[in-house]
C-alpha cells in the first residue's frame, strides 16, 4: 500500500502567478535580426575543434555521421571576415545524419555589440546543409531577448569544401518583450 505524501504550506507555496508588467515586461515585439556566421576550420586561429568522431568512417565525409564539434564562431554585418562584429555563435552540433549531411545544433548567439549589447538568443534544431534554406527554432534567450521565441533561416553564403571553412546567412526573426523597468535587468 503507497503511503501518502502531505506538502506543508510553506513547500507547496515555491510558485505564484505573476502579470508580466509585475517584472517589467510591458509588450511584446518581434525582432528581425540578420547576420553572417564564419565557421572557421583551418588556418592560425580555427573557431571549430572536434571533440568526438565516429570509430569507424567508411563515408570519406568530411563531417561524418557521429563527429561532434564544439564553435565559438564570429557573427558579422557582412560576409567579408574583417566586417563589423556583432557577437559569436558558442556551442555545438554533431553530425546527426546518415543521409546526406545534417546537424542537430546547440547554439548560444551572443552579442557582444550594438542595440543587443549582451543579449543572447538560444538556437536548437536540425540543420540540413543539402537543403538551399534551413529553418531552425529559437527557444529561449536572454536580456533583451527575454521569454524569447521564433525561428531562424540559414542560408549557406560560401563554403570551401578544400578546407572545411563556411559562411552561412543567418535571418532570426523572434519575439520577445520590451523591457522598460531596468531595474529588472
Amino acid at each position: 500500500m503507497a503511503e501518502s505524501i502531505t506538502l506543508s504550506s510553506e513547500l507547496a507555496s515555491y510558485s505564484r502567478r505573476v502579470s508580466p508588467a509585475s517584472v517589467g515586461f510591458q509588450e511584446e515585439k518581434l525582432t528581425h535580426l540578420h547576420f553572417y556566421l564564419h565557421d572557421v576550420i583551418t588556418g592560425p586561429n580555427p573557431s571549430v575543434v572536434t571533440v568526438a568522431e565516429p570509430l569507424k568512417d567508411k563515408s570519406n565525409s568530411p563531417l561524418p555521421f557521429g563527429t561532434v564539434v564544439m564553435i565559438d564562431d564570429r557573427l558579422t554585418v557582412a560576409p567579408e571576415p574583417d566586417s563589423e562584429l556583432v557577437g559569436k555563435a558558442q556551442g555545438f552540433y554533431a553530425s546527426s545524419s546518415q543521409d546526406g549531411v545534417g546537424l542537430t545544433m546547440t547554439i548560444t548567439f551572443v552579442f557582444t555589440e550594438g542595440t543587443h549589447n549582451g543579449s543572447t538568443l538560444s538556437l536548437l534544431g536540425r540543420n540540413m546543409l543539402d537543403f538551399p534554406v534551413r529553418e531552425m527554432p529559437i527557444v529561449g534567450g536572454t536580456g533583451d531577448f527575454r521569454f524569447a521565441r521564433g525561428f531562424a533561416q540559414a542560408k549557406t553564403h560560401s563554403l570551401d569544401f578544400t578546407t572545411g571553412n563556411g559562411i552561412e546567412e543567418f535571418d532570426v526573426y523572434v519575439f520577445h518583450y520590451f523591457i522598460t523597468d531596468s531595474s529588472s535587468s
